[in-house]
């Protein structure tokens, strides 16, 4: 009888240490540094990200964090689905998005945590050197004095969305627009067709063989200034002119997460809003917005 007693006791234990073990176990193991994670990043953010994860990855390599770079709707999808607990976009969720997801009892959390310029290129031929906002609908929208082609990335792409609906909300892109696959294809066809204008991340714009550390746009296009409504100044994409708020076509760049303990989606949006990710988006010529950005005047000689 007391030998039964035993097993029974002992099978209980058992059972007890087998259920410590289960359940949401990744909840137990998984820390803000250490563990594996989805995540879905816009594909225009893939330069910046990815020397994200490779200063992510000497840091924690304890912290395995797979990514998807897709277009800004997929991202989005795939958080509703739980395909990625984080994602990182040029767009906060929307009113709309947050009601279904409230609907469905999923808590979301979102940060902006850069500002990034869209730059407006054009070909070296181009007169066009200085553009009103309006002039830029114009062109957008197909009714410009000059007939421009209209270069993006592709046509699923933030970018396109973003101009869609800051610029001409309502409008219909220009017929003769082109879809170039990448932002470096965007520049090389702008370079290579003066009927060209096109619209890139600024990040893309800049020599990445300049050594002065001031920042130089690329030679072989031109860098449009656009006229700020309010001042009637002139602007182009400088670092220093989207901390002031003088260029007036920008973005925000923000992390979504789905994550209701602290994992390691938590933990990765925190490095990107510390000082280790805020630098490295300074270095990506954006506008880091967790911390201060210190700008100085320099006197040319």
């Amino acid at each position: 009888m007391l030998s039964r007693k035993l097993s029974s006791l002992a099978l209980i234990f058992i059972c007890l240490v087998i259920t410590a073990g289960c359940g949401p176990s990744q909840e137990r193991t998984e820390t803000g540094t250490k563990g594996t994670i989805n995540i879905s990043v816009d594909e225009s953010l893939k330069p910046v990200i990815e020397q994200q994860l490779k200063v992510w990855d000497s840091s924690y390599p304890e912290g395995h964090i797979h990514v998807q770079y897709l277009p800004e709707n997929e991202c989005f999808d795939n958080l509703y689905r739980d395909s990625a607990r984080l994602i990182i976009t040029a767009r906060d969720i929307t009113a709309e998005e947050k009601k279904a997801y409230a609907s469905a009892k999923i808590a979301l959390r979102s940060l902006a945590m850069a500002e990034d310029a869209i730059a407006i290129v054009l070909n070296p031929a181009s007169p066009d050197t200085l553009m009103t906002m309006g002039q830029l609908r114009e062109i957008l929208l197909g009714k410009f004095a000059r007939t421009y082609t209209v270069v993006f990335d592709n046509g699923k792409s933030s970018m396109v969305r973003f101009v869609v609906d800051s610029l001409i909300p309502g409008g219909q892109l220009s017929s003769k627009s082109y879809a170039a696959k990448t932002n470096e294809g965007v520049i090389d066809y702008v370079a290579q067709n003066p009927g060209a204008i096109g619209i890139v991340s600024a990040r893309y714009i800049y020599d990445t063989e300049d050594k002065s550390g001031m920042g130089k746009f690329l030679s072989k296009v031109k860098v449009a200034a656009l006229q700020n409504d309010s001042t009637l100044e002139f602007h182009q994409p400088y670092q220093y002119s989207i901390a002031l708020h003088q260029y007036p076509l920008t973005r925000k760049i923000y992390f979504v997460s789905r994550e209701s303990w602290q994992g390691l989606g938590t933990g990765f949006a925190n490095f990107l809003c510390g000082e280790q990710g805020q630098l490295i988006f300074k270095k990506s010529w954006m506008v880091p917005l967790r911390v201060p950005l210190e700008i100085r005047e320099v006197q040319l000689k």
